[in-house]
């Protein structure tokens, strides 16, 4: 029996505002987020048939999700019942959501990024052991890497450090193991029954009640700047859940998730490009130089 496999991408056009909400670091500014939305609209086109181009070289259907009545029925559960949770966080919210929706017809299921171009012809289903794990990118390396103390690290609240002392916070309150990882939902590969086995949206109203809780923790269990940086992420809820539904990760290496950021030059063995620098111009023209 064929494995029935698909691959799907998500635009929504949030709002710059909307990208941090009320963080209290200086680098997460609505002027930075200007910079990912306009680069967004630019490459539109070119960003879609580069992920259809991809879907129909290895015989796979390509789905894009946009700004539709399903996605604003969903935004509208959010602002209704959390409005603290900011326009950029439901839309990864949502794409999570997707993969619970595509699993009720999919075998397999491959999510990609909007930023995230595909720059081969190998099929990601034919490398990847998706049936028995999650396969998905650590940020591991980014916590704290000066090793700084913990009262002295002062990141962004899409930080790798601010994921994994989140993660870590939910953990130790359910009085489980804090040991966790920085998991990056730009890429993922999952069969439909390591996602059921995930369990993303299991007790999710309990799971935001508890990070809502964490946000004004008055134990001292972390310094204020730590719990400056806890917020409703997606990737912090990933990387909880996980462990504690004990779920099989296999980790992508740097040819399937090449995370393009302020180096500007993409290696020969690259098979996804994650543009987290927006610099798309530089992928298409890796595309040009290789025939893709």
């Amino acid at each position: 029996m064929s494995m029935k496999r698909v691959i799907y991408s998500i635009y929504i056009d949030v709002p710059a505002k909307e990208h941090y909400g009320k963080s209290k670091f200086i680098n997460d500014t609505a002027k930075r987020a200007s910079i990912t939305v306009n680069a967004f609209k630019k490459h539109y086109t070119k960003l879609i048939k580069s992920k259809r181009q991809y879907a129909d070289a290895i015989g796979v259907p390509f789905i894009m999700y946009e700004y539709n009545n399903h996605y604003q029925k969903y935004e509208k559960f959010f602002l209704d019942n959390y409005p603290e949770i900011t326009g950029y966080e439901i839309v990864n919210f949502y794409k999570i959501h997707l993969l619970y929706e595509l699993a009720k017809k999919y075998d397999e299921i491959l999510y990609l990024d909007f930023d995230a171009i595909p720059v081969t012809k190998d099929s990601f289903f034919d490398i990847w052991d998706i049936q028995n794990y999650i396969a998905v990118y650590n940020n591991n390396t980014m916590i704290n890497k000066m090793m700084l103390r913990l009262d002295e690290i002062k990141h962004g609240i899409r930080s790798p450090s601010a994921k994994y002392y989140n993660a870590q916070a939910l953990l130790i309150a359910k009085g489980c193991d804090p040991n966790n990882d920085v998991i990056n939902t730009g890429i993922i590969g999952a069969s439909k029954k390591q996602i059921l086995k995930l369990d993303f949206f299991g007790d999710f109203k309990g799971t935001l009640d508890l990070m809502t809780k964490l946000r004004y923790d008055k134990t001292g269990l972390y310094p204020q700047n730590i719990v400056d940086m806890f917020r409703y992420d997606n990737e912090t809820i990933f990387a909880y859940k996980i462990k504690m539904n004990n779920v099989n990760i296999q980790w992508l290496d740097r040819r399937w998730h090449y995370f393009f950021d302020t180096q500007h030059f993409i290696p020969k063995e690259t098979k996804i490009v994650h543009a987290v620098c927006k610099q798309f111009d530089v992928v298409w023209r890796y595309n040009e130089k290789h025939n893709l």
